[in-house]
């Protein structure tokens, strides 16, 4: 997380020596279980040492005045509004209190600077960090009475309405529910999840960031969504249980190979398959079997290359250094995909040498240096002792 000084100096400067409260939300990674969560399925993500911090106050009013660091700007608008904001950023803040009060809850205004580390575009869940921390402040300061599990559901449902991205919930369900040295096997459909252990003895996570940026607004997300959904709706005209893709088995959709358009059958055919997928990889990781796990991240990463068609060129450029090097036991491309990170498990002796070879090689190819992000799995949303920082 940013040095909570830098943050606390921005409040200050821009809103002087008053009270405040300090809260943190972190990014995400997922180590497998991808365009699964808006399908029902299962995902396993846990939160990370990186997300968005802020320092909060409420003023009395209805006006919020938002500072973020990362941009250099302040946004203004009023709690009652009933046009978003033109700036982007402000629209997450805007949208989460807009589902509160959706919700019954009455969030007053405030002032606020904020500012992250995690990297954006990288796969990682900034969005979610920042809808998260601001869902997990305001409910605490305003007395909402929300659970972590709803204001998960807020941070989704800003998404859909107020940024325009359909996504799944896995991505705030982690940054509100992570837990240290944990990764959360969550059911997208009914929100059960069991928290499971992963400190692997002798393994390394590596991310290695492709600098190439997506933007998942610009439709290919809700494009995939879709084709998901027209799969769903030809086969539940045969099988009237079939609500999402997770109702559909490999067999049955088998059956509609020649029915459903190629290309929608093939999406459909990664999700179907994702899920047992990553189930198998649970009994791995409880087996202690991370090589077993590290070989079915790379089946992932086929099918989202081949079949779902949301990786790239330098996604897969990675992917292929991994399969080459001894010591890597699995990597996939990580997120929404067109572009981001490759996620890695190496072992620890070999982790150098990987880095290594995919910078050289990297660098050799697109002319560019990939970023190395170092992680470490950590706690979701938490408010902080604000005589602790100082």
């Amino acid at each position: 997380m940013l040095q909570p000084k830098k943050v606390i100096s921005a409040f200050q400067k821009n809103f002087g020596k008053c009270k405040f409260s300090y809260f943190t939300s972190p990014g995400r990674i997922n180590l497998i279980g991808e365009h699964t969560d808006y399908n029902g399925g299962f995902v396993l993500p846990a939160a990370v040492d990186k997300g968005i911090s802020v320092a909060i106050a409420p003023n009395g009013s209805t006006v919020v005045n938002a500072y973020s660091m990362d941009y250099g700007a302040t946004v203004t608008f009023d709690v009652n509004a009933k046009e978003k904001p033109a700036e982007q950023w402000a629209c997450y803040i805007y949208g989460v209190i807009q589902e509160m009060k959706e919700r019954g809850a009455q969030p007053g205004g405030f002032n606020c600077a904020f500012g992250g580390d995690v990297p954006l575009g990288a796969g990682m869940s900034s969005s979610a960090a920042l809808e998260s921390v601001f869902g997990y402040a305001l409910n605490t300061l305003f007395h909402c009475g929300f659970k972590r599990e709803e204001l998960a559901k807020i941070g989704q449902m800003t998404e859909h309405h107020y940024i325009g991205v359909n996504c799944g919930i896995m991505d705030q369900f982690a940054s509100l529910m992570g837990k240290e040295g944990k990764v959360i096997r969550l059911d997208c459909r009914s929100l059960s999840y069991k928290r499971v252990p992963f400190n692997p003895k002798g393994y390394k996570i590596v991310l290695i960031d492709t600098m190439v940026k997506h933007n998942l607004a610009a439709g290919e997300y809700n494009v995939r969504r879709a084709q998901c959904e027209a799969g769903v709706a030809a086969i539940k005209k045969d099988y009237p249980e079939v609500e999402l893709l997770r109702d559909v088995t490999p067999a049955m959709l088998e059956q509609y190979k020649d029915v459903l358009e190629p290309i929608v059958y093939k999406r459909c055919s990664f999700v179907v398959k994702e899920s047992p997928r990553l189930l198998a990889g649970c009994k791995d990781l409880a087996k202690g079997d991370i090589p077993a796990f590290g070989a079915k991240m790379f089946e992932t990463h086929d099918g989202l290359s081949k079949d779902y068609g949301v990786s790239c060129e330098e996604l897969d450029f990675i992917v292929d250094i991994a399969r080459k090097t001894d010591g890597v036991v699995g990597a996939r491309m990580m997120g929404g995909g067109f572009g981001g990170c490759v996620i890695a498990i190496v072992r620890s002796g070999a982790a150098k040498g990987y880095i290594e070879a995919v910078k050289k090689a990297y660098l050799a190819k697109f002319n560019k240096d990939p970023r190395v992000i170092n992680v470490a799995i950590s706690d979701g949303a938490k408010r902080w002792n604000v005589r602790n920082l100082k």
